[in-house]
């Protein structure tokens, strides 16, 4: 096979087609951007999980003078079900450490995250003993709450992955929605390249036709048309992971990361483990669409 005529029909053909290659290169670079967009949504959601799961904790409350309940049939805990909860805790083997917070603490806690004139109006003896448990897994939490929620001098068990739930389910959201618009560019990518690459077939139908005759291979005629879709994805696929840094950049490390501090935010290194998957998804859909046009319209 000859290199240099492999060449020149690459660059004849580029050439030829530079409007449409153009378009293809565009196409391409939003899809890819659009697809490395929903790949970092579903970083953020791992990262954003990561963040929040490290700082779920379980509480415990203890009944007072003031609970109701199954568990506080007897009034206030006693020391004796105080002690009781906490061995439970301590000896449960998915918990890391047990944190007790006795009434006035729990008062002092509470002035700090409210208003004064809410503060006053509550006296430390209406607060609750509580156990705050920080566990090993946080996603095995079921265990040691089912451990200690039946236990006497136990009012309720807050867990609070409960308040998080909402907050990942929208993430997961944001993420299906961002891939679903990626694939429907992708789509859109496919059917252009498929498009270029018959015009271009059309156009060079005699050289082709006189490459069968003097005995040329189908993958020998092919191989000019499909380099270059793959170079136009290419570049495509650069110009998308280029964009993808500059909204990482401008955005999120210098807008959003700065001002909202409540979590962790992706980064330049969860752009940089998308590149290798953008640029082989990019090349991958560009030669595959030539590929399957060539073999339904190169017919000479």
């Amino acid at each position: 096979m000859r290199f240099q005529y492999v060449l020149s029909e690459i660059t004849t053909g580029l050439r030829r087609n530079l409007t449409m290659t153009v378009a293809v290169v565009i196409t391409v670079a939003i899809s890819i951007a659009l697809f490395g967009t929903g790949l970092l949504v579903r970083a953020q959601a791992e990262t954003t999980k990561g963040f929040w799961y490290d700082k779920v904790e379980i509480s415990v409350f203890m009944c007072n003078e003031y609970a109701t309940g199954a568990g506080c049939a007897d009034g206030q805990v006693t020391d004796a079900q105080r002690e009781t909860i906490r061995q439970t805790l301590e000896e449960h083997p998915e918990v890391d450490e047990v944190f007790y917070e006795n009434q006035e603490q729990a008062y002092k806690r509470f002035q700090e995250q409210f208003d004064e004139s809410i503060a006053e109006s509550i006296t430390p003896d209406q607060l609750q003993q509580s156990f705050r448990v920080a566990l090993k897994n946080p996603e095995e939490y079921e265990g040691v709450v089912s451990a200690v929620s039946g236990l006497a001098g136990v009012q309720d068990v807050s867990d609070q992955r409960e308040l998080l739930g909402p907050l990942f389910r929208a993430l997961s959201g944001f993420q299906i929605g961002a891939i679903g618009v990626a694939a429907l560019q992708v789509v859109a990518a496919v059917l252009l390249i498929a498009n270029t690459i018959r015009l271009a077939a059309y156009s060079r139908r005699r050289e082709t036709g006189i490459m069968r005759l003097v005995g040329a291979s189908n993958f020998y005629i092919q191989l000019p048309f499909i380099l270059e879709a793959v170079i136009a994805g290419l570049v495509g696929s650069i110009v998308g992971c280029l964009a993808l840094f500059g909204m990482e950049q401008l955005i999120i490390s210098r807008l959003i990361a700065p001002n909202l501090t409540f979590t962790a935010w992706v980064d330049s290194g969860d752009v940089w483990a998308t590149v290798p998957w953008l640029l082989l998804t990019g090349v991958l859909i560009s030669a595959m669409a030539s590929f399957i046009t060539l073999r339904r319209y190169l017919r000479v």
